[in-house]
């Protein structure tokens, strides 16, 4: 059931603030990253999101603590997929917090979990039996490897089940080279995405048939897909070559090259016979473009690690300002291997109002920090969070409330 648009529990009252789900209402019971992700991105599109915790709070919180750094500090991960929510603290072990709870399931159109499945059912909390007592609701559950198989309980942080367990780690590793770790919640942000939109597929079919929708993801389905290409290799062909030096890469226009100044880039020169001239001309070495070794894709490939040395030296003549230039002049296809702080002040990222400003309640001094904006603009539009990031139990009272009234 859609609900209207409470004005007592949506700041924006302005039609110049319309979203895409204004009125739906999301009840989140997850922690961590995946699961507050995707009802994050609901609550930037217009639901209003009633954050569940515990009387400890989602862990997220305390991030910092568990490395051992025990000063206040604001919370930049927490805030990123928690601004905009109301949170409120239910005790789900007693008897009160568990009426409490199924008041809120009625009165909700989706409810996000990413707990365990074993801990669900013995809440009764499990997706089979909140359908059973709300038929009505779209209910999106998360786990580490999916509702059934042997993995089915297994704890599946994404480091295991997405990076890890899939391949990932090991397909993009050179040969004898250890396992690649990926930076922290990669595989969860894309799990999170995969999730709400799973949740609007679900939305879409509960307008058409009045019925509610179980929407099922895990952070290993989701690295699947996306190493899909080459598992559908491994799948068709019983193989797949390997990640190798760049150095000896069978792809020298689809590799990286480090500048004088000892920034790195990477040539995205796909269509080899398309964009090899261009490159020969930004380096003042047109031969280039018709030598035999490297005149055709196979004959490219076989001598990749001459084309890569003669490459390397060419680019470590110059920096990699110089060679923006020349590459502009040579349509080259390139883009840069940015650090972090050197994205933070990208102008492409700017224009897009990549970075918005949010309040933020859970720090001791209500700091305003900068998070990353949905990836996804309504005409043209992009979002800024109705609230601050929410204190632990925040709203408790107001949602409580908001219950008795109805």
């Amino acid at each position: 059931m859609q609900t209207e648009p409470d004005q007592t529990a949506d700041t924006s009252s302005s039609s110049a603030d319309q979203r895409p789900l204004d009125g739906i209402k999301v009840l989140e019971l997850a922690q961590w990253v995946a699961g507050p992700s995707s009802a994050g991105l609901l609550g930037d599109w217009g639901a209003d999101i009633i954050k569940v915790e515990a009387p400890r709070g989602d862990p997220q919180r305390s991030m910092y603590a568990a490395v051992g750094i025990d000063k206040p500090l604001p919370n930049p991960s927490f805030a990123q997929d928690n601004r905009g929510k109301r949170a409120i603290v239910v005790d789900l072990q007693t008897d009160e917090g568990k009426a409490t709870f199924e008041r809120l399931l009625a009165k909700t159109d989706i409810f996000i979990t990413n707990l365990r499945l074993d801990a669900l059912e013995r809440l009764r909390l499990d997706p089979t039996s909140v359908r059973e007592r709300h038929p009505h609701l779209v209910i999106a559950s998360q786990t580490g490897y999916g509702p059934v198989g042997p993995a089915r309980e297994i704890p599946g942080y994404d480091i295991g089940a997405f990076v890890s367990r899939t391949g990932l780690a090991r397909t993009n590793s050179p040969v004898g080279q250890p396992p690649i770790n990926l930076r922290g919640a990669i595989g969860d942000h894309m799990t999170g995405m995969t999730t709400a939109a799973g949740i609007l597929a679900a939305l879409h079919q509960r307008t058409a048939t009045g019925d509610g929708v179980i929407v099922e993801t895990s952070l290993f389905q989701t690295g699947l897909y996306s190493v899909s290409w080459d598992l559908s290799t491994q799948l068709t062909f019983g193989r797949l070559s390997r990640m190798r030096d760049r150095t000896i890469h069978d792809g020298p226009l689809v590799n990286s090259y480090r500048a004088a100044d000892d920034r790195w880039f990477y040539l995205i020169g796909i269509e080899m016979a398309r964009h090899f001239p261009g490159v020969c001309a930004a380096i003042e070495q047109p031969d280039l473009a018709e030598d035999e070794r490297f005149k055709k894709a196979s004959s490219m490939r076989a001598n990749s690690p001459e084309l890569i040395a003669i490459l390397d030296a060419a680019f470590a003549a110059q920096p990699l300002d110089y060679w923006a230039e020349r590459f502009e002049e040579n349509d080259v296809w390139w883009a840069p291997c940015q650090t972090m702080a050197e994205v933070a002040e990208d102008p492409q990222a700017h224009a897009l109002e990549s970075f918005i400003v949010t309040e933020d309640n859970s720090f001791d001094g209500e700091e305003t920090i900068r998070t990353i904006a949905s990836p996804v603009r309504f005409d043209g539009k992009v979002f800024q969070p109705r609230r601050p990031v929410p204190s632990l139990g925040e709203h408790t009272d107001e949602v409580l409330a908001e219950l008795d009234g109805e």
